[in-house]
């Protein structure tokens, strides 16, 4: 099944005999004819574009259909822009050094406060694979020292040869 929007009918697609009409500052005109409504927009260089079909007579507003579906579309594409949520990576290992882990730190806050969602991963190899709690104890020193600025989206879990945990940047209360 297809999402379609259904497109209001505009000027001469409108069925009714008689409308109610609304000009382009929003004040209602009245019931009118669509003849007179036609010859109204006509004289305005507007269109009639029908907004509630449905009540009885339909309503009717005065309009720039051209212009109303270019800022729509605009407004929809800013909406989508602002949705998106970029999601970084942070990659760490069980042998890391402090002075490595402070600068991931020191990183992980750059993004957070940028509004990124952060993956940190901590990667094993060979041995350390059989010491996933030295990966746990990492990241939850992470999240602890992160509190004040993010929340834990995803709590630590194993992943193959990895465990990762998701942080949010923390809503502003």
């Amino acid at each position: 099944m297809t999402n379609i929007k259904k497109k209001p009918r505009i000027n001469q697609a409108i069925r009714a005999k008689e409308i109610r009409l609304i000009d382009e500052s929003g004040k209602q005109v009245g019931v009118v004819p669509l003849s007179q409504a036609l010859a109204i927009a006509r004289e305005r260089d507007l269109d009639v574009v029908e907004v509630a079909p449905q009540a009885a007579p339909p309503v009717c507003r005065l309009m720039d259909y051209g212009k109303y579906i270019y800022e729509r579309a605009r407004r929809e594409k800013g909406a989508r822009k602002a949705q998106r949520v970029e999601i970084k990576e942070i990659r760490l290992r069980p042998k890391t050094g402090q002075h490595d882990r402070n600068l991931k730190v020191k990183r992980i806050r750059d993004f957070l406060t940028k509004g990124h969602k952060v993956k940190v991963r901590v990667l094993f190899r060979g041995r350390e694979r059989s010491h996933p709690e030295i990966g746990r104890e990492m990241l939850q020193g992470l999240a602890e020292e992160l509190g004040d600025m993010a929340s834990v989206e995803q709590y630590p879990k194993i992943d193959g040869r990895s465990m990762l945990m998701i942080l949010s940047p923390a809503s502003e209360k």
